[in-house]
């Protein structure tokens, strides 16, 4: 490998984005190593650590934007981007400049061996560990009150677990997916995940699931970290209205609060209230530091049901049940249980007209599964598959084949159009909606689908 002469944002994004062909994964000792190199960036950041199989995202802005309500600066670190890579840097809201992007690129650059990497030897971060230690430098520049970092992979090896220390750890629901890293059994993944919990930091969870929330508090129990599960008991819905969520969390301190989600995505009720809890539990043992006189700086996080209620009905996750046109939704669920969760908001999203979906996938995702569960669902007259530009994309043959071999399918009246692009399959749906304008467009099965949807539509950017 030789050494590059890069000066701008467009040559560093090209670099980002070429890693994967001439690396590999290292290990979390080689990232605390680097990140020792480049000064402890992390060591003075008060962190938020999620992970999960669906929902990390989500609960990442739900903490982002109550934590803004509350007064306090949030730095966010995400995946994946869907337009811009800046999407996955977020402080106070907003994506970091190609400037400061451009900056920290070249530290991190800077800061290898190229010595020992041009003899084919040395440390090279992989894509997510080079985008990881960017983000520690751009927001220990920047001076949060606090650091939300979403898990990219897994959770025990995942470079985002080399950070120093953490104030709370966030397990969201846990399901079947990248089998092939974290294990074939839902124990398996969940062992994976519990990784992240620290030696006496609190753990708040999604408890849906006895053989998953078993694996979480064994792994609590050993690392003496309080637990604190999330499950239907502290939460009720409500109702649909509006293309919004009523609903009530059951506050540890306050009761019931009645909140209103700007979505009708029924999954982001779970999602929501474990952030909540989440906050309550930081601001409780914030309070306790403070009064205790154990080192806490700063005030202590203040949470009332006002600031709550502001933060909960302005929060915006793009690529969730987001409405990128009128009556054209784009969903990020790309795993069965994704979809299972997305199919059940469909349902109870009070159309009475047709519903179209666009759909594609990875090629490492079980896409038989979720199309086993849209034929059987029922809630769409015509499904159009189409073939990504990802270099992971299933192809529409595989796509098609998957269909054929749903048990359900033969004596379904679902219309199946294949297209060869997205951006022809959007123009195709959106023209034929013109002379059924009661015809609603769904796009799901890949947030990659989602990006190319939103890039054809000229959406790019984060849309905080």
């Amino acid at each position: 490998m030789k050494r590059q002469q890069i000066t701008t944002y467009e040559q560093a994004v090209e670099y980002i984005m070429n890693i994967p062909r001439f690396t590999t994964k290292n290990t979390p000792e080689d990232t605390r190593k680097f990140l020792s190199r480049l000064g402890e960036p992390d060591a003075g950041l008060r962190i938020l650590h999620v992970a999960g199989t669906n929902g990390k995202g989500s609960v990442c802005a739900y903490l982002r934007s109550v934590l803004e309500a509350a007064g306090k600066k949030v730095a966010v670190f995400t995946s994946p981007h869907l337009v811009d890579v800046r999407e996955r840097f977020l402080i106070g809201g907003e994506m970091i400049s190609r400037e400061a992007f451009l900056e920290v690129f070249l530290r991190v650059y800077e800061e290898l061996d190229w010595k020992a990497l041009e003899a084919g030897e040395g440390y090279h971060p992989t894509f997510f560990e080079y985008l990881f230690f960017m983000a520690m430098l751009a927001f220990s520049q920047a001076g949060p009150d606090y650091c939300v970092l979403e898990t990219g992979l897994g959770g025990r090896l995942d470079a985002t677990n080399a950070v120093t220390r953490k104030e709370l750890a966030v397990i969201t629901h846990i399901s079947l997916d990248h089998v092939e890293y974290l294990g074939h059994t839902l124990a398996a993944i969940a062992g994976e995940k519990a990784g992240i919990i620290r030696e006496g930091v609190p753990v708040v969870y999604a408890e849906t699931c006895e053989e998953v929330a078993q694996v979480i508090r064994e792994r609590a129990r050993l690392l003496s970290a309080e637990r604190y599960p999330v499950s239907r008991i502290d939460y009720r819905f409500s109702k649909i209205r509006n293309k919004n969520i009523d609903f009530s969390y059951i506050s540890r301190y306050y009761g019931s609060i009645s909140l209103t989600l700007p979505t009708f995505a029924g999954y982001q009720v779970e999602n929501c209230s474990l952030a909540l809890r989440a906050l309550e539990v930081l601001a409780e043992k914030e309070r306790e530091r403070a009064a205790e006189g154990t080192g806490f700086q700063g005030t202590p996080l203040e949470l009332t049901p006002e600031r709550v209620e502001k933060g909960v009905s302005v929060c915006f996750w793009p690529g969730r049940m987001e409405e990128v046109l009128p009556e054209v939704y784009v969903d990020g669920a790309h795993n069965e249980d994704g979809v299972r969760a997305f199919l059940e908001s469909v349902a109870a999203d009070g159309h009475e007209g047709g519903r179209h979906l666009l759909f594609a996938a990875a090629a490492d995702k079980d896409y038989p599964a979720m199309l086993r569960r849209i034929v059987d669902s029922g809630l769409f007259e015509r499904l159009c598959i189409a073939s990504m530009e990802n270099h992971r994309r299933a192809a529409p043959d595989l796509l098609e084949q998957a269909l054929a071999d749903c048990p359900g399918f033969g004596g379904s009246a679902l219309q199946i159009t294949r297209y060869g692009t997205v951006p022809e399959a959007l123009r195709d749906m959106l023209a034929k909606r013109e002379s059924r304008e009661t015809c609603r467009i769904y796009i799901a099965g890949s947030l990659y689908l989602v990006g190319e949807v939103k890039a054809a539509l000229g959406q790019g950017g984060c849309g905080i």
